[in-house]
């Protein structure tokens, strides 16, 4: 079993809005560095004098070669770290967690199908898949949110757009929307997929991944290559507190990258 680890001190080395209420912040050891983060691995980001929560990685390397998280303030933590500025510290303790077995999907096209601020912890998955265009076969990137105003990334995104095959799609469109309008298994109507080589990388919230799973699998993708990142109620991050029990899985510990095969039927637990 995973053992406490203490937090170290990171120093906020840049932020970047991304939306109204998200905002990328990226981290550099202050003194000792924590091991390498593989893509869908999270931290534990502790605000000083408020508390911490599990967030995963959205980029391993920034601009400033420091290791980048994109935080959405919707509670006391997040939104402290939301308003973090250059030059504040914060304490980060990590990696945790399972990441996106990419290994599985050498060979394969890659399918990254993201909800909302589900496209963060996927962002690495595009950026691996990207550097190494040789080992993969064909890239598609389907993005949903709920408004033009709600997606992240946009530059980055777009300029995805020459390398792999990019959709995107908004639940309520809004002035100068030309784009697709829909739930974002609409997009897979739009793909040529060759379901016996295509490995699925999914995430977002719970419904849209049970729906986009089950949407792949009519496809003729077997389950076993559809892997889904699950981010229940996490609170300590080592398998001991037990608040993000899904089952038999602690999905701090043998999560939050899971195969959707394991997780078909336990995702019809309602989450509390």
């Amino acid at each position: 079993m995973s053992t406490v680890v203490p937090p170290l001190p990171y120093r906020v080395a840049g932020t970047r809005a991304e939306t109204a209420d998200t905002r990328s912040i990226e981290l550099a050891p202050v003194g000792r560095e924590l091991p390498s983060f593989a893509p869908g691995q999270f931290a534990m980001i502790y605000a000083f004098g408020v508390g911490e929560v599990p967030i995963s990685a959205s980029a391993l390397r920034g601009r400033h070669g420091g290791l980048v998280h994109t935080v959405r303030a919707v509670g006391a933590v997040s939104t402290a770290l939301y308003r973090m500025r250059p030059g504040d510290t914060v304490g980060l303790s990590g990696p945790y967690g399972t990441g996106w077995d990419l290994d599985a999907a050498v060979g394969h096209d890659v399918l990254v199908i993201a909800g909302g601020i589900g496209l963060a912890p996927l962002r690495p998955v595009v950026q691996a898949v990207l550097d190494r265009p040789a080992a993969y076969g064909r890239l598609a990137v389907l993005v949903g949110a709920r408004t033009p105003a709600d997606l992240v990334y946009r530059d980055e995104i777009e300029s995805w757009r020459d390398p792999a095959r990019v959709e995107v799609t908004v639940d309520r469109p809004g002035p100068g929307w030309h784009g697709a309008v829909g739930v974002v298994t609409t997009l897979l109507d739009r793909l040529d997929l060759r379901p016996e080589r295509t490995c699925a990388f999914v995430c977002g919230p719970e419904v849209m991944m049970r729906h986009t799973a089950r949407a792949l699998l009519a496809r003729g993708l077997a389950s076993q290559r559809v892997q889904v990142s699950l981010e229940r109620n996490m609170h300590c991050a080592t398998g001991h507190c037990g608040h993000c029990q899904l089952g038999p899985l602690l999905l701090c510990r043998d999560g939050p990258v899971v195969g959707y095969d394991r997780v078909a039927q336990l995702l019809l637990v309602r989450e509390l």
